[in-house]
């Protein structure tokens, strides 16, 4: 299960703000965790999608945080997160704070 936390302001450049029992989660992880729900495996990430993996990272409105994100990182407007503008849906992840337990 996933909850917000303060987290250390010393963190490597490597790791984001998503801690786990042990420590950080590496952003490679957290972008892995995304690609995960391109289940039609087009390369890209759509609404749908979005609103899934923020499901399961336990967001309490996982519809409203996948518009949120598709808004903030959406560079192209096509509707669609493409490996480019992953990034920058990862730094709005990283915004919210999740954590896991």
């Amino acid at each position: 299960m996933f909850s917000i936390k303060d987290t250390p302001k010393n963190l490597p450049a490597s790791t984001c703000r998503c801690l786990r029992k042990g420590g950080p989660v590496p952003v490679t992880e957290l972008k892995a965790i995304f690609k995960r729900f391109d289940t039609d495996k087009d390369g890209r990430l759509s609404k749908h999608e979005l609103r899934n993996a923020f499901a399961s990272l336990g967001s309490r409105q996982p519809g409203w945080r996948a518009w949120r994100g598709l808004k903030q990182a959406d560079r192209n407007g096509d509707g669609y997160i493409s490996d480019e503008e992953l990034e920058v849906l990862l730094q709005y992840v990283l915004k919210c704070g999740y954590t896991t337990k």
